[in-house]
């Protein structure tokens, strides 16, 4: 069948190759024949459930017009909200985010429909459809750039929740557009948005940015809270963030705990410790509360652990495994922290490592909040892999090459630069190790570092 420009032409094409009549055509579809013949005069625009109807009989692709159905709905009929919603929904569940894109440049001409494609971008949303919902998004906030509504604040929230992926240079472009809107949101909506910033700042090494932004949740929890009690009172009209409020301030402390952690003083660390892990101050009384309760004081006593044997205290390296040990979820975590103490300050961790064995690939530890954050997960996992070469290095085993290759890979794959560099040096100090097919992969890896625009090779390229 040869093109045709509309959609009709097509159809009258089709039908005259069967030979067949609009009674017949009528009869194939269940479309009424009357109408069937005012949409083919075009004195009837045609509706999405008539395009549904016709492409089945025509036994097409049921996606197979909708290019078409774009230039149906602006150039050969007035546009109406009632076709193009539907088929706005259609699109995304089919994947065509191109037809999204031509529907929603052609709309926002006129500003009224801001307002209702934000409404089916947040459908979208919630439904999971986040690449179909970020056109809206983007082309909502691209018209009212010029505005400082909530709604611009949200489609940047949203794009932001969307764009965070596996490369760790994206990532940071992305918290650092949001950063600049999260202010004009709900505190429902800053509670979770901090929340989220913090995560990709934590896996991103910004220690600062993360207790800037624990801090900013305590106060903005704390002072929620507050409100709320001991009257109860609230606003039915307000939205409600993701976790009850009381969870974003044991949070907060949790994770400034984990920075402390990180800048290496455990004193500080453990001092903070019991403002997570004893909340006698919670009005609240729940199952859900002796759950988050029950959740907190976990991370605390294997924290309280930790922080001991990073501090350096061997002596509390076999209390920390026996803990564990009955603890499925934070192997993996403990494991990694337990290599990282035995590599400073020179400890044989063999047996542990075999205890845990099976932990390594690990897998992503569900807590019961939720699996534990992606990028994170895949941050520590590529860390974890380079303190297990230089474990295995140090102790002459000549499979810390093949596991500098894996951290390699993974570092790649998250597009950390630092950690790359880290990993080259660990190689080129250990090359004449290397067998001849772990120098190839070696230098597969290595030229697949490029940056997200492919536009320069890092620098440690000048290494191989």
């Amino acid at each position: 069948m040869e093109p045709a420009a509309t959609i009709r032409s097509h159809l009258e094409a089709y039908l005259s190759a069967q030979h067949m009549s609009i009674n017949q055509f009528s009869i194939q579809t269940g479309i009424n024949s009357g109408t069937l013949s005012r949409l083919l005069n075009g004195q009837q625009p045609i509706a999405m459930s008539h395009l549904e109807l016709i492409t089945r009989g025509m036994g097409v692709p049921e996606d197979h017009f909708y290019s078409l159905y774009v230039d149906e709905c602006f150039y050969h009929s007035a546009p109406t909200w009632r076709r193009l919603r539907p088929f706005i929904l259609s699109s995304a569940a089919l994947g065509r985010l191109d037809c999204i894109e031509l529907v929603v440049r052609n709309l926002l001409d006129n500003l009224i429909y801001a307002p209702m494609l934000f409404e089916v971008a947040e459908g979208l949303f919630q439904e999971g459809q986040w690449q179909a919902a970020a056109v809206l998004y983007k082309n909502v906030s691209a018209s009212e750039k010029y505005q400082h509504s909530e709604r611009l604040a949200i489609c940047q929230y949203r794009l932001f929740r969307i764009s965070i992926g596996d490369s760790q240079v994206l990532n940071l472009q992305a918290a650092l557009l949001f950063e600049c809107y999260i202010e004009r949101l709900e505190v429902a909506d800053q509670l979770d948005g901090l929340k989220h910033l913090m995560h990709v700042y934590y896996s991103l090494h910004k220690w600062d940015k993360v207790d800037e932004l624990a801090l900013e949740m305590l106060r903005l929890a704390t002072l929620s809270y507050n409100f709320q009690h001991p009257s109860g009172r609230k606003d039915r009209s307000e939205k409600a963030p993701e976790k009850p409020l009381y969870f974003y301030i044991l949070y907060s402390y949790l994770m400034r705990s984990s920075v402390q952690e990180e800048y290496g003083d455990y004193t500080a660390a453990l001092n903070l410790i019991p403002q997570y892990m004893e909340a006698d101050w919670i009005q609240e009384d729940s199952d859900e509360v002796r759950e988050t309760l029950a959740q907190f004081k976990l991370w605390g006593t294997a924290n309280t652990h930790l922080y001991r044997v990073m501090a350096g205290q061997y002596e509390g390296l076999q209390d920390y495994v026996d803990y564990i040990s009955n603890h499925e979820g934070q192997v993996f975590t403990a494991v990694y922290n337990i290599i990282k103490s035995a590599n400073r300050y020179g400890w044989n961790i063999d047996y542990i490592l075999a205890r845990f064995s099976k932990h390594v690939p690990y897998e992503p530890y569900n807590s019961g909040f939720g699996k534990y954050n992606h990028q994170i997960i895949a941050d520590q996992h590529a860390r974890f892999l380079t303190e297990l070469a230089m474990y295995n290095l140090h102790n002459k085993r000549h499979d810390g090459i093949s596991v500098i290759l894996k951290s390699l890979e993974s570092s790649v794959r998250i597009n950390n630069e630092s950690l790359i560099i880290k990993c080259v040096n660990l190689f080129e100090q250990h090359r004449h190790e290397a067998s001849e097919e772990e120098q190839v992969q070696y230098k597969f890896l290595i030229r697949e570092v490029q940056d997200p625009n492919d536009q320069k090779v890092y620098h440690v390229s000048n290494f191989v």
